[in-house]
């Protein structure tokens, strides 16, 4: 069983995030809310980037010694994680963040309208995904659970097993399968859940309307909405870390150097201001 994965990039909905190898982050985008005000960040070992729907983005870091912070747009008070303690991963949904803690439980801040911070009784989970309106957990047992907005089956994940991973978008959900297999669920409007023939996958991402799957031999590819070009990723290689936008999808080579596809409006895509 795949523990919770320690993310070296993370794509919001209108800026990019790099964390570096000696615990600093590094953003580009759009910085509106000041979601990419990260460079006084130290010693963090992941990070995550609210993706939203409709602009307004926050952007968490988790620290070497469990605790979080956050920096953007704090409406609905999802950046007010200060108080968080025993954190071991973290995920950034539209207007929330989410953060799993060692003992395999869940914490939420953040908008709760439609349930999706409803965590508080959810035990060994493993890993956490969020997306706009509904919130996931990967079990130990390779199972998920479930909170928030169903109205497309977003969260219609009871029946998955030998799961690894788990990636939450606008409305739709993925999960990665230990055969290197992948799932989905939701809407489909856009394609973004034809991910069936899928194989050989060792990591995937969702981003609003689409869904990309890190194949082992370190190609990329891509389902759903690419009216920007976010899905133009098959000639990528040596890709070793994926993370998926609104509209733009990033990748991590093994060489340290970020390749981008898709919208770059807010500059999101100046990749080249981020390296290892």
């Amino acid at each position: 069983m795949q523990t919770a994965s320690l993310t070296a990039i993370a794509a919001g909905y209108r800026h990019s995030v790099l964390l570096l190898p000696d615990g600093t982050v590094k953003a580009t985008g759009d910085n509106k809310f000041g979601q990419c005000e990260v460079s006084g960040w130290r010693n963090i070992i992941a990070v995550a980037a609210g993706n939203a729907h409709t602009g307004n983005a926050h952007t968490a870091g988790l620290r070497a010694d469990g605790t979080v912070v956050a920096a953007g747009w704090n409406k609905h008070d999802q950046c007010n994680v200060g108080d968080w303690r025993d954190i071991i991963a973290v995920a950034a949904g539209w207007r929330r963040t989410v953060g799993l803690k060692a003992d395999g439980t869940v914490v939420a801040a953040g908008r709760n309208n439609e349930g999706q911070c409803e965590v508080s009784g959810w035990a060994d989970i493993v890993a956490v995904t969020a997306g706009d309106w509904h919130t996931v957990g990967l079990k130990a047992d390779g199972t998920a659970i479930a909170a928030g907005n169903n109205r497309y089956g977003q969260r219609n994940v009871n029946g998955w097993q030998e799961l690894t991973m788990i990636a939450a978008g606008y409305l739709h959900t993925a999960g990665l399968r230990a055969d290197g297999t992948v799932v989905a669920t939701g809407l489909n409007k856009r394609g973004q859940g034809e991910v069936g023939g899928w194989c050989n996958i060792k990591s995937i991402a969702a981003g609003s309307h689409h869904t990309i799957g890190l194949a082992r031999d370190g190609t990329v590819m891509a389902a759903g909405w690419n009216d920007y070009g976010q899905c133009e990723v098959s000639n990528w290689q040596n890709i070793v870390a994926v993370a998926a936008g609104c509209t733009h999808t990033l990748g991590l080579q093994a060489d340290g150097v970020v390749v981008a596809a898709g919208s770059n409006a807010y500059g999101q895509c100046e990749v080249s201001l981020l390296h290892l």
